[in-house]
C-alpha cells in the first residue's frame, strides 16, 4: 500500500468523522429539545442530506460482498430486484407512510403503534427491533464488512484478523454517532454516500475495460465454460454475450432465493418493512425539516437506488467472467466451504446407498467439478435416478448444491486486481469502509433511540430529563457495540448460509407481522386495539412452523404466507371486537405537513424508469 494510498485513506476517514462531529457540535442536548436534537437532528434535515443518508445507511458490506457475490453466482441480475423494487417502495413510503409519521411527531416507529393500538404493541415491536438491529443487522454488517477489509488490507501487506477488524469498525462508528447523534450521521453520510457511488462507478468502468482487453481464452461464460465467442468484442459486448443467461430478472418458481413468485408478493414485504418501518432507515426521514423535505429526500434516494445494480451487481457478474479460476481456488482453500461440501458428500453417499428411492438432487458447478471429477460423475449418474424417482412419485425434486466457487470474493478480486495503488486504491478502500461504518452508525443510532424512548423513557423513568435521555442513548451505543462486535466473529459458521440470506431469513420472523399490523391499523381504525398485539405475537410462530415443516418453500414466499395469515386473523378479530369510535391520528408536531407535488412527479418518473428497466432485463 503506497504512501499516497495511506494518506488518502486516513484523510477520508478523518474528514468523515470530523465533519460529523463539527456539524453537530452546537447541538443543545441539555436543552428543552435535547432528545430531539440528539436522536432526530432537531427535526431539521434537508432533502439532499436525507437522500444521501438513506443510501449510505443502506449500502454496506451486505451489498458489496453478499449482493455482488450472489450476482457472480447463478442469480445474476435477478438479485437487483432488491434494489429496483426498493425504488418503487420508497416512492410509496414517501406518500403513504411518511405523512402519518411526521404528523404524529414520533421519535420511533414502535411509538406509532401505541397511537393506533396500545403500549403492549409498542413494547413488543421495540423488543423485536432491538433484537434485529443489534443481534442481526449490526453483527452481520460488522462481520460482512470485516471479510473484504481483511482481504483488501492483506493485499496491501496489512494483516489483521477477523476479530480485530470487527472491533475497529464498530468503534469507528460509535465515535461520531455517540458524540453527535443523527446530525453527525447525516453529514458524515453526505461524504460516504457520494463517495460510495463514485467508487462503485470506478470499479464498474475498470471491470468493463479489463473485460474488453483480456484474452478470450482466459474468460468464462455464466456457466463457467471457457468463452468461445468473445473475440473482437468490446467490454460491454463481451459482458452481454457471456452472460445472456444471467441478464434476466425472472428465476423459476422452485428457486430457493428469489423465485418469480416472490416478485408478486414476497419481496415486497421485506422492502416495505425495511424502507418504511425499519427504525435505522426511517430515523433519517423522521428528522425531516418538513413533509416536503422528507418526501423529496426519499424520492431522491429512490432515484439513486436505480444506479446501485450497475455499480454492484454488474461488477459481480464480470468478476466471475474474469476470475472464476481464482474463485475456484479460493473455495478449495476455504475451510468453511470445504467443510460444507464434505458434509454434503456424506449426505450424498448416504442417499446413494439407501434402499429407498431418492428424490434429492445434488447439483454442482464447474468449480467443484474441476476439483472432484470422479465424484462429479457419480453424482451426475445418481441425479438421473433421483429425477426419475421424483417424477414417478409425483413429487418435487429437492436440490442441494456443492459450492465450487467462493462467490463472495467477487468485489475483493476486482479491487485487488484492477485498482491502481496510486491513491485510488486508498480511496476505494476508504469508501467501502465508510459505507460499512455509515450503516453501523445508523444501526447504533436507531437502536439507542428505541431503547431510550420506547423502553427507558416509557417504563423505567417516565419523567426523565432531556439530558438524561441523551446520556442513556450514548451509554446504549457503547453497550450495543460490545454486544454486536462480540457476536460478529461467530457468524463465520457455514450453517448461517451466507450473510445476505441470514439477514433476510431472520427478519422473516418479525417483518411480515409488523407490516401486517401497520397496514391493518391504517386501513381499519375501528378494530380492537389488542389486534396489534396478537398480530405481532403470532407471526414468529407461523414463520417458524413454515421453516420447520415446509423448508422447500422459499423464505420470501414464507413471508407472503405469514403476511396473508396475520391479516386474515386480524380481520376476523376486528369483525368480532371493535372500538367504540375510529382511532384518530392527530398532529403533534410543529412543522409544515403539506405534501410536495414536485416530489410526487419525480416519484412517478422513478416508478416508470424502474418498470422500463424490468422490461429490458425481464
Amino acid at each position: 500500500m503506497g504512501v499516497i494510498d495511506i494518506i488518502v485513506f486516513v484523510a477520508f476517514i478523518a474528514s468523515v468523522i470530523s465533519l460529523g462531529i463539527f456539524k453537530s457540535k452546537d447541538e443543545k442536548t441539555d436543552g428543552a429539545d435535547g432528545a430531539s436534537e440528539f436522536f432526530l437532528a432537531g427535526r431539521g434535515l434537508k432533502w439532499w442530506l436525507i437522500g444521501f443518508s438513506l443510501i449510505a445507511a443502506n449500502i454496506s458490506a451486505e451489498q458489496f460482498v453478499g449482493m455482488s457475490g450472489s450476482s457472480a453466482g447463478y442469480m445474476g441480475i435477478a438479485i437487483a430486484s432488491y434494489e429496483w423494487m426498493a425504488a418503487i417502495t420508497l416512492v410509496v413510503v414517501a406518500f403513504a407512510f411518511l405523512p402519518y409519521f411526521l404528523r404524529a411527531g414520533i421519535f420511533t416507529i414502535p411509538q406509532f403503534l401505541e397511537t393506533r393500538y396500545n403500549h403492549w404493541a409498542r413494547s413488543i415491536m421495540a423488543v423485536f427491533m432491538l433484537t434485529i438491529l443489534v443481534v442481526v443487522s449490526f453483527a452481520a454488517v460488522v462481520y460482512a464488512g470485516a471479510l473484504p477489509m481483511m482481504d483488501l488490507l492483506s493485499q496491501a501487506d496489512v494483516n489483521l484478523n477477523l476479530t480485530i477488524c470487527c472491533w475497529i469498525m464498530g468503534l469507528f462508528a460509535a465515535v461520531y454517532v455517540a458524540f453527535g447523534g443523527l446530525k453527525a450521521c447525516a453529514w458524515a453520510d453526505l461524504i460516504q454516500g457520494s463517495a460510495l457511488i463514485v467508487a462503485g462507478g470506478i470499479i464498474t468502468y475498470l471491470a468493463l475495460d479489463q473485460l474488453g482487453v483480456m484474452d478470450p481464452t482466459e474468460l468464462v461464460d455464466a456457466t463457467g465454460a471457457v468463452a468461445s465467442n468473445a473475440g473482437g468484442l468490446s467490454g460491454a459486448e463481451r459482458f452481454s454475450v457471456l452472460n445472456d443467461s444471467k441478464l434476466h430478472m425472472v428465476l423459476p418458481a422452485s428457486d430457493s432465493n428469489i423465485p418469480w413468485t416472490a416478485l408478486v408478493i414476497g419481496l415486497w414485504i421485506p422492502n416495505f418493512y425495511y424502507w418504511g418501518l425499519n427504525q435505522y432507515i426511517t430515523q433519517r426521514v423522521l428528522g425531516s425539516a418538513s413533509l416536503k423535505e422528507g418526501q423529496k429526500g426519499i424520492v431522491f434516494a429512490a432515484g439513486l437506488k436505480l444506479i446501485i445494480p450497475f455499480i454492484i451487481v454488474f461488477p459481480g457478474i464480470i468478476a466471475f467472467n474474469m476470475y472464476s479460476k481464482e474463485m475456484s481456488q479460493l473455495a478449495a482453500n476455504d475451510e468453511k466451504i470445504v467443510k460444507a461440501n464434505t458434509e454434503l458428500v456424506e449426505a450424498f453417499e448416504k442417499d446413494a446407498a439407501s434402499d429407498e428411492n431418492p428424490i434429492t438432487v445434488y447439483t454442482f458447478d464447474k468449480g467443484w467439478e474441476e476439483h472432484n471429477k470422479e465424484k462429479a460423475v457419480e453424482v451426475a449418474a445418481y441425479n438421473e435416478l433421483a429425477v426419475a424417482n421424483a417424477k414417478a412419485a409425483g413429487k418435487e425434486v429437492q436440490e442441494k448444491t456443492f459450492v465450487g466457487y467462493k462467490y463472495d470474493s467477487a468485489m475483493s478480486l476486482l479491487i485487488g486486481n484492477l485498482v491502481p495503488k496510486n491513491g485510488l486504491f486508498g480511496f476505494i478502500i476508504a469508501a467501502l469502509l465508510g459505507a460499512i461504518i455509515s450503516s453501523l452508525a445508523a444501526i447504533l443510532n436507531a437502536a439507542s433511540t428505541i431503547f431510550t424512548m420506547d423502553i427507558f423513557g416509557r417504563y423505567i423513568k417516565k419523567d426523565a430529563a432531556q439530558k438524561t435521555l441523551v446520556k442513556v442513548g450514548r451509554i446504549c451505543i457503547g453497550v450495543f457495540v460490545v454486544i454486536g462486535c462480540a457476536i460478529a466473529p461467530q457468524l463465520s459458521n457455514p450453517n448461517f448460509g451466507g450473510i445476505f440470506k441470514y439477514i433476510q431469513e431472520f427478519q422473516g420472523y418479525i417483518s411480515p407481522g409488523i407490516l401486517a399490523v401497520f397496514i391493518f391499523g391504517l386501513i381499519n381504525r375501528r378494530a380492537w386495539r389488542g389486534t396489534g398485539v396478537i398480530g405481532l405475537a403470532i407471526n414468529p410462530f407461523i414463520y417458524g412452523a413454515l421453516a420447520k415443516f415446509a423448508p422447500q418453500i422459499a423464505f420470501l414466499d414464507r413471508m407472503a404466507i405469514c403476511l396473508g395469515s396475520v391479516l386474515v386473523l386480524m380481520t376476523i378479530i376486528g369483525l368480532i371486537k371493535k372500538e367504540d369510535k375510529p382511532i384518530e391520528f392527530t398532529s403533534d408536531v410543529d412543522m409544515d405537513t403539506t405534501s410536495s407535488k414536485p416530489a410526487l412527479i419525480a416519484g412517478i418518473g422513478v416508478v416508470i424508469i424502474t418498470l422500463i428497466l424490468y422490461g429490458i432485463f425481464w
